[in-house]
């Protein structure tokens, strides 16, 4: 029995440790460099790479600074998670 808790743990961290490797890998070099600074002060560090690199990848640009100026990138600015009522900005 405890063999198989054991085994579920390693592969639980392991799936764990992948997904992240996958996430920071993830992107060019532009856009890695790009997010890492405007992320630098999000209290959601992860969530905030990880949404900016999606936006990015897919407007081919991030605002300046760690927040706000996103009329310098019209794509970015205008990516939402929805529609409705729930409808927020999808990038940081």
């Amino acid at each position: 029995m405890k063999l198989h808790a054991t085994t579920t743990m390693a592969l639980l961290l392991l799936f764990l440790l992948a997904s992240s490797l996958q996430v920071s890998m993830a992107g060019s070099e532009f856009c890695d460099s790009k997010c890492a600074y405007r992320c630098s002060k999000a209290s959601r560090h992860d969530d905030c790479l990880k949404y900016c690199g999606i936006c990015c990848a897919e407007c081919h640009c991030v605002p300046s600074g760690t927040a706000g100026n996103k009329d310098e990138c019209p794509c970015y600015r205008d990516k939402t998670t929805g529609e409705g009522p729930r409808k927020r900005s999808k990038c940081p």
